[in-house]
């Protein structure tokens, strides 16, 4: 099939790369502009652009679907779009240009968790089950037919990052057999059911930690905001980030001194004191400094901190 792809995130390019391998015609590849990265804000092509140029794949970069970019899609003769986290909405006349419509790959089960956040928002209620959804793109958010879907389970404390780089592998699967049962019937799809809940973007406010809460919703929390927008707490007044934690092993998870907000070095680790447990800080970030392992963070304080 000619095939239409747009995406941006590293998360995107399995499934370009899927299409590829199994011998459909990519006609053309839409990503977003070039973007300023790190710290000397260096202007960076987007991970899909990279691999659209690897394969030789025509490529366009633009940050809106606007009628440039319909006109350029126009010219490319798709037979199908394909949509997994570009960042920009497809609108008409572009969403009925190609003769099967435009399928989107979503990193949840939907109706559940639709919008822009799903993986993270799933991880921060506490989920563990996360799971894809291949669906035909209508102008609702979200909520055209689906084609297939898949999922699995998930451990505590793993991160959106780490659990978004697995689903972007597995639900390549998902994605070419909704390309293939649409090859088979155009009109395949079967309408979304159940109750719809909706994942809004996240911002820098959502990575603060209520150290107040249980363990394993603190644990949840962090989870789901690693690594974008990153978790946080606050000592003496200033942020510190929470690259890498882990449950506590069961002898530090009650009973040891301090308060809920201590911080103290067991087994030469650097054990955060909560309500109902602790957890371990392996990896911290102080305000202005940067990245480093929590217990050599911790010894440069004395073996002691408190957290809130």
């Amino acid at each position: 099939m000619r095939i239409v792809f747009a995406g941006t995130p590293e998360f995107a390019v399995p499934s370009l790369r899927a299409i590829v391998d199994a011998g459909h015609e990519v006609v053309g590849v839409v990503t977003r502009e070039d973007a300023p990265l790190g710290r000397k804000r260096v202007l960076t092509a987007s991970p899909v652009a990279a691999a659209a140029q690897q394969l030789g794949l025509p490529l366009l970069k633009a940050n809106r679907l606007d009628d440039a970019a319909t006109e350029w899609v126009r010219g490319r003769g798709a037979e199908l779009g394909v949509i997994v986290a570009y960042g920009g909405l497809v609108r008409e006349p572009l969403l009925s240009l190609p003769a099967h419509g435009w399928i989107n790959l979503h990193f949840s089960e939907l109706p559940r968790w639709r919008g822009a956040a799903p993986v993270q928002r799933a991880l921060q209620a506490g989920e563990q089950r996360l799971g894809v959804t291949v669906f035909r793109l209508v102008e609702a958010l979200d909520a055209g037919e689906v084609l297939s879907r898949d999922s699995r389970q998930f451990a505590p404390g793993t991160s959106a990052g780490a659990a978004l780089t697995e689903l972007a592998d597995f639900g390549t699967r998902a994605l070419l057999a909704a390309v293939d049962a649409l090859a088979a019937n155009p009109s395949a799809g079967e309408p979304q059911a159940g109750e719809a809940s909706y994942a809004h973007k996240l911002s820098r406010d959502d990575g603060r930690l209520d150290l107040a809460a249980p363990t394993g919703r603190v644990l949840a929390h962090w989870a789901g905001v690693t690594p974008e927008p990153g978790a946080f707490v606050t000592h003496e007044g200033q942020p510190l980030k929470l690259h890498a934690v882990e449950w506590a092993a069961d002898r530090h998870a009650a009973g040891e001194p301090g308060a809920v907000g201590a911080v103290d070095l067991i087994d030469g680790r650097a054990t955060l004191r909560l309500s109902d447990g602790a957890l371990v800080l392996d990896r911290v970030q102080p305000a202005g400094k940067p990245a480093m392992d929590g217990a050599a963070w911790l010894r440069g304080r004395g073996g002691k901190a408190e957290l809130s």
